[in-house]
Formats: structure tokens, C-alpha cells, sequence
């Protein structure tokens, strides 16, 4: 330990210059993320780590407090037309951008038009959508053409891309650009000037923000900045990072892998903390556009293919209380977790399982062409995934070609439509929460197209089940609709769930406040 320590410090050390001489360490939070921030637009990538930042930055009209319920955030009073096609809001007053610009309605109003571009609960909301325009500077007016019970569960949406509410004209940008200006009203100021790629982000506290007055809750609530700046740190090396936090050189780690939770355990210095009892799904998402995953068979071979408990041994650890062998296209242990047609994924005969995926590679044109995983190398779990795919395929006579790069670069290259082998891709592992993959639209199932997440599947059929959803009100046959839809997506197969599981967070005990909620925020947090 002291060797190792010997050599972090140097590095550690460079992170505090520009810390100003008037703060104390308390009120510094050092955290090493999940992953290194590159992409700085929440409607650009569903990247968790972009999302964590915009939540920093940006605010919602409606959010999602601790007990996932709706709650209005930047929104003070709102009220729905008789006949539930108009939907006028009313912003709270004293809300303003980080630059001193009040926020206005036409902020909100252009926001909302651009993740509604983007985001599948935002395309599908949209669809019912006749115009969504400003009043006046506080007041929004959403007009519907036909009445649609999910407006506000859609706008106060957490999982996926987020409806954050950005300037206006950052909003008018083309979704598949870029929007890199991080001005938001949010709780917390991006420091752009100090944001070092591939080593530190600073935010620094929001002292006009104007939180509300109840306690904070989940992504809902008051969002009371208690600390005066956060630093991310991105230290690759899990054993660095280890040390340091033992040593109080940083303070919170996000997603300390397995073996280092044994080791963390303890230290009685140290929490390890589950802030989200339903976890993390694992997602293998094949690309639709190219042979062989063109073809549905080729799909269903991966999923006969998938030994959900080698995965998770391999990128979660041994121990099976940390995460679940689940079935379902939709998260176990949420209402709309079941089995059914699940028999592909389930089987616990290896050599029927690989007999079946051989089948059916072939009998989707496979003819032993390179498959293309990316491999994002500096994510242990993802990177644990790509290998076990790796190996399965390999043992079936396949010929998997891992495609090594940071994360954030596989975030970008899995926008490509390129050829697989022209700097494309067949197969990608991501993740998503698991309250984001427990209902037909947070879950990333979308068959929409050219509309639908990378990968691009297109299936009509999965869809109109998905809108039949939204539609229906009586929760008896929304669940006979989920039963038929979870059918259909195996037949289908829109992306493969490679396990679930929880990770607990880890930090310094004197590090306090600390919420549930499936994303990892900083409000209401404080050290002692």
C-alpha cells in the first residue's frame, strides 16, 4: 500500500491547483466518475456519464423524486384544458441562466422540440403533440391533437436522454450536433475553462440558484448545492484509485469493481452504499443495418449464446448477491418483470445452448465473416462483457474481432452507419438503470428506425404494441399488452440483457447526504 500510494500522489497532487485559497477541504468534493467525460450534450448520447453532468448543470420542468413519483421542478403551477389537450405551465419565478439571463418559456419550449427530435419517449409524446409554444416569458402552452396520458411522466423524464432545458438558442441546434456551451440554470456551473479531457472536470456552486423549498428527493426537490465545487477526476487504474481514497486523497468513487469493494469493506473510514435497489441492466446491442444481425435469426443465436452468469462473474464479481440472472425484457423486480418466451436466455444447458446459437448463426447467413465488438477498454465491465462475447463465439466457430477504444470514443463510433468493417460495428455493450428499462418506453426497445437508438432496429410490429400501451388506461390490459410485446421481442430481438445487478458506491464517511436515485447526482451533499 505505501509503494503504491507513493506513486499517486504526484498525480493526485495535480488535481488540486486551481482550488481557491478561501475554500476548505470540506466543502471540495474529489470523485472519481464512471468514466471519463468527452460529450458534454445530454440530447447528443444517452452516455450515463453525460447525463450525470447535464443533471449538474441544466434543471428539468418535471422530475422524478425518491419514490419515482412526478414531481414539478423548474415549473411552478400548472394546469390541463377539460378536454386534456391543452397543458399550460407557469415557471417559478427568479429561475436564471448561469450567465444572469432569466429563463424563459421559449427556452423551455425550444428544449423540449429538441429532445422530442431525439429521445424515444420525447418521438413518441411528439407524435400526439400539435405545438408547444411560449406565451409569455413564464408561461408554456403544450396543444395536443389527441389527449395522451404520459405528458408529464415524459417531460419529467429520468433515464435515457433527459429533458434538460438549455438557452434557446443552444436549443434551435440541429440534434445530431453537438451542443458544447454549457450555460444552464442548474444547481451547479460547468468550469469549462478548467475541464481537462481525459483527467479532471470542475463544477463550481450556483450561488443565484434558487432551489425549492422541498427537501431534496431523488432528481426532485431541492437541489441544495452544500458543497462550493466538485472535481471529477478520471483515473483509469482501479488500484490507484483504491489507495487513494483509503489515503483521503479523493473522497467518493462511483463504481468501485467487485475485488476492490472486498478490500474497501474494510475500512472503517469507508461506506460502500447501494443508492438504487432496482441496479443496472447490461445491454448488448446488435447493429440491425448489416449482415449477419440484419437478419432475426442471427440476433436469436446471441441470445441462446448469452451465459448471463458469465458475465456477471466476469464483470461484477463472484458473489451472486450482487447481481441477478434476469430473463426479462423488462427489470426484474419492477412491476412488468416476467419470463415468458424467455427460454432462449434462461437454459442452463450449455451445449444445448451453443448447439442452438451454431443453428441459427448459420441459418442467419453467417459465413464466418469478422464480427466487430467494441471493446471499451477502460470500463471493467464493459470491457469484461466484450471478452466473454468474445470467447462464446469463438467456441461456436465464430470470428469475433474486438475493436479496443476508451468509452467515450465507443460512444461516438457507435453513432457511425458505417460498414463493420469501414469503421462501423456489429456489437456493443452499454448499460442502462434499471427503473430506465422497466417500462416500454424508459426501456431501450424502440423499433423506430431511423428514429430508434443506435443499432436502428425497425420493427412496426413492436411499435404499434408500444403505442397500444401509452393508450390504454386500465393497468390489467397494459399488462396483457407487456406479455404480447416481451413475445415479440424475443422473436424480435431488439438488444440482448447480459445481467443485473447493483453497484454500490463507495466514499469517505464523513461524506454525508448522499440520495437514492438511479443516476448519481451531487446536491445535498456535505462533508463533516
Amino acid at each position: 500500500m505505501r509503494a503504491r500510494l507513493k506513486w499517486t500522489l504526484p498525480l493526485l497532487a495535480a488535481f488540486a491547483v486551481g482550488v481557491a485559497q478561501a475554500q476548505t477541504p470540506n466543502s471540495v468534493l474529489k470523485v472519481v466518475p464512471q468514466g471519463d467525460l468527452k460529450v458534454l450534450d445530454p440530447v447528443w448520447t444517452t452516455g450515463t456519464i453525460t447525463q450525470n453532468h447535464a443533471g449538474m448543470v441544466f434543471d428539468q420542468l418535471f422530475s422524478l423524486d425518491g419514490n419515482f413519483e412526478t414531481k414539478p421542478q423548474m415549473v411552478d403551477t400548472w394546469n390541463v384544458s377539460p378536454d386534456g389537450l391543452v397543458y399550460t405551465f407557469k415557471l417559478r419565478p427568479g429561475l436564471a441562466f448561469h450567465d444572469g439571463d432569466p429563463v424563459r418559456a421559449i427556452d423551455a419550449a425550444e428544449s423540449l422540440k429538441r429532445w422530442g427530435q431525439k429521445d424515444i419517449m420525447g418521438q413518441r409524446l411528439f407524435q400526439s403533440v400539435a405545438s408547444v409554444a411560449a406565451v409569455d416569458d413564464q408561461t408554456l402552452r403544450m396543444t395536443l391533437k389527441e389527449p395522451y396520458g404520459l405528458v408529464l411522466q415524459s417531460i419529467g423524464r429520468v433515464g435515457g436522454l433527459v429533458p434538460y432545458i438549455m438557452k434557446e438558442r443552444y436549443a434551435k441546434t440541429d440534434p445530431a450536433t453537438q451542443v458544447t456551451d454549457m450555460i444552464g440554470s442548474g444547481p451547479f456551473i460547468f468550469k469549462k475553462e478548467e475541464w481537462v479531457p481525459g483527467s479532471k472536470v470542475v463544477y463550481a456552486k450556483n450561488t443565484n440558484y434558487k432551489p425549492r423549498s422541498e427537501p431534496a428527493s431523488g432528481f426532485g426537490g431541492g437541489k441544495v448545492a452544500k458543497l462550493d465545487r466538485v472535481e471529477w477526476m478520471y483515473i483509469p487504474d482501479p488500484a490507484t484509485i483504491s489507495a487513494a481514497l483509503e489515503a483521503g486523497e479523493i473522497d467518493f468513487w462511483e463504481l468501485p469493481p467487485g475485488d476492490f469493494q472486498a478490500i474497501l469493506k474494510k475500512n472503517p473510514k469507508i461506506t460502500l452504499y447501494v443508492g438504487d435497489n432496482l441496479g443496472t441492466r447490461g445491454i448488448m446491442r446488435p447493429n440491425f443495418l448489416f449482415p449477419p444481425f440484419d437478419n432475426p435469426k442471427a440476433r436469436q443465436a446471441l441470445l441462446w449464446l448469452t451465459v448471463q452468469e458469465d458475465f456477471m462473474r466476469a464483470s461484477i464479481g463472484n458473489d451472486p448477491s450482487e447481481w441477478t440472472i434476469c430473463g426479462g425484457m423488462f427489470t426484474c423486480g419492477s412491476p412488468y418483470a416476467m419470463e415468458i418466451a424467455a427460454e432462449p436466455l434462461v437454459e442452463k444447458d450449455r451445449a444445448k445452448k451453443q448447439a442452438n446459437a451454431k443453428r441459427l448463426l448459420a441459418e442467419g447467413g453467417y459465413k464466418g465473416e469478422p464480427l466487430f465488438i467494441l471493446q471499451a477498454t477502460d470500463y471493467p465491465q464493459f470491457n469484461a462483457a466484450a471478452l466473454v462475447l468474445a470467447d462464446a463465439l469463438k467456441q461456436i466457430g465464430a470470428n469475433p474481432q474486438l475493436v479496443p477504444l476508451d468509452w467515450n470514443t465507443v460512444l461516438t463510433r457507435r453513432a457511425s452507419k458505417k460498414a463493420p468493417n469501414d469503421g462501423g460495428w456489429h456489437i456493443f455493450f452499454t448499460s442502462g438503470t434499471g427503473f430506465g428499462a422497466a417500462d416500454p418506453f424508459s426501456n431501450p426497445v424502440s423499433t423506430a428506425c431511423d428514429k430508434a437508438w443506435f443499432g436502428w432496429p425497425c420493427d412496426a410490429g413492436i411499435e404499434k404494441l408500444r403505442d397500444a400501451w401509452t393508450r390504454e388506461a386500465d393497468p390489467k390490459k397494459q399488462l396483457k399488452i407487456i406479455e404480447e410485446m416481451q413475445v415479440k421481442m424475443y422473436e424480435y430481438v431488439p438488444y440482448i440483457t447480459w445481467g443485473q445487478w447493483t453497484s454500490p458506491m463507495a466514499f469517505r464517511s464523513n461524506v454525508k447526504g448522499v440520495l437514492s436515485s438511479p443516476q448519481r447526482m451531487f446536491w445535498n451533499i456535505y462533508k463533516e
